[in-house]
């Protein structure tokens, strides 16, 4: 994309009144900005209306900043991991714009990514690409399941998509990091879309693994650069989520959860919807056995995701899910825990131990990762694969 181009679209992008929908009545009118720009008023109105029509007759305000802060951005080079970064603006126009976005309802006018060279967000969306959703305050059981899947996923040659915020979002991007072949040529391990512009890191806490995913997958936004995070903006980025997939997965979700609005778009969208069913106890578990009710798919491992969506891999991995408890662990603490979240007097009541020895218990299996913590003075057995 010329600097000249690249003026017309932040041109249309960024002008008053002008919304994504009726930019894209212009486009399919007019044809490429520059073409709507030598457009005549009354053409204009034919279009969009007087207010519209008339707001397109000057260049907005932000323009000029804009557009020398994208084209510094695009002409940025930057190393990670030994990679270099390309950096890329998609319009609808563009061939390497992704056909799966090209099926939604809403698809956004520009795509900003960031990672390496030899990956074009067109080639990983939709064919071999699951998302993988959840809550941003995961039970640990549901952070280790999000993580497990996302591993194992991606070393049948799955691509990843997440959101990059706390909880499941990063496990999955984790897991899929660690799963990835490591051929340098290898597929996208983990596509993160983001509700910023692609200046910004948001959450703070996640620029060593959004700087990991650049550098081994793509991150992706239709927000300009300097977009802050914006409350609005992550709801609205979840239908690139879903429709960057051929298939969602709900590890953890409340009932009232930004991951529900994805599974919602997805099959909107005519895409798979699968949930982890989770304990009755708790919270998180509620929105994905809801989705269960209304025909999501019940997973419990990896494979069952692999088998109703085959064309995603002809190799499929070892399932990825609870491994059945030892002969050792069914006679101690860890066969009494289960695998549902449980109090302290609960434990007590069901192994005899007194309290202090039991906390003992408790910790040194919290330190070796297999027990965690819950809000309310609950614990829960992690299971590991």
């Amino acid at each position: 994309m010329d600097r000249e181009e690249l003026q017309g679209w932040l041109r249309l992008a960024l002008s008053p009144r002008v919304g994504p929908t009726q930019a894209r009545r212009l486009l399919a009118a007019f044809g490429l900005p520059q073409q709507i720009f030598r457009q005549s008023t009354d053409a204009l109105e034919s279009v969009l209306g007087p207010a519209a029509a008339r707001a397109l007759s000057e260049p907005p305000e932000a323009l000029p900043a804009a557009l020398e802060k994208t084209w510094q951005w695009l002409q940025h080079q930057e190393q990670q991991g030994g990679v270099t970064l390309q950096r890329r603006l998609l319009s609808l126009a563009d061939p390497g714009y992704p056909q799966a976005l090209l099926q939604i309802a809403d698809p956004p006018l520009l795509l900003y990514t960031l990672g390496p060279a030899h990956l074009q967000l067109g080639d990983v969306a939709c064919a071999r690409a699951l998302a993988v959703v959840g809550s941003r305050n995961p039970t640990p059981q549901g952070a280790s399941d999000a993580r497990l899947f996302a591993r194992h996923l991606a070393q049948a040659g799955l691509t990843i998509v997440s959101g990059l915020a706390l909880g499941i979002d990063g496990a999955a991007h984790e897991g899929a990091l660690e799963g990835m072949p490591a051929a340098a040529d290898a597929p996208a391990a983990t596509v993160a879309v983001v509700g910023t512009g692609l200046d910004i890191v948001y959450p703070v806490r996640h620029g060593a693994l959004a700087r990991r995913i650049a550098a081994r997958g793509l991150i992706v936004s239709e927000f300009h650069l300097g977009t802050p995070p914006l409350t609005p903006n992550f709801p609205r980025r979840n239908r690139l989520i879903s429709g960057l997939s051929q298939g969602t997965l709900v590890v953890e979700a409340a009932l009232a959860s930004g991951s529900l609005i994805t599974a919602r778009m997805a099959l909107e969208q005519g895409r798979e919807v699968f949930a982890i069913p989770g304990s009755i106890h708790a919270p998180q578990s509620r929105g994905c056995h809801a989705l269960i009710r209304q025909g999501a798919k019940l997973v419990e491992s990896a494979q069952d995701i692999l088998e109703e969506l085959p064309a995603l891999s002809a190799a499929p991995p070892a399932a990825a899910g609870p491994e059945e408890p030892s002969d050792e662990a069914q006679d101690g603490l860890l066969a009494q825990m289960g695998f549902a979240p449980v109090s302290l007097d609960a434990l007590c009541a069901r192994t005899g131990l007194d309290v202090a020895r039991l906390q003992a218990a408790l910790l040194e299996l919290e330190l070796d990762g297999q027990v965690g913590r819950l809000p309310g003075g609950l614990f829960q057995r992690i299971a590991t694969g």
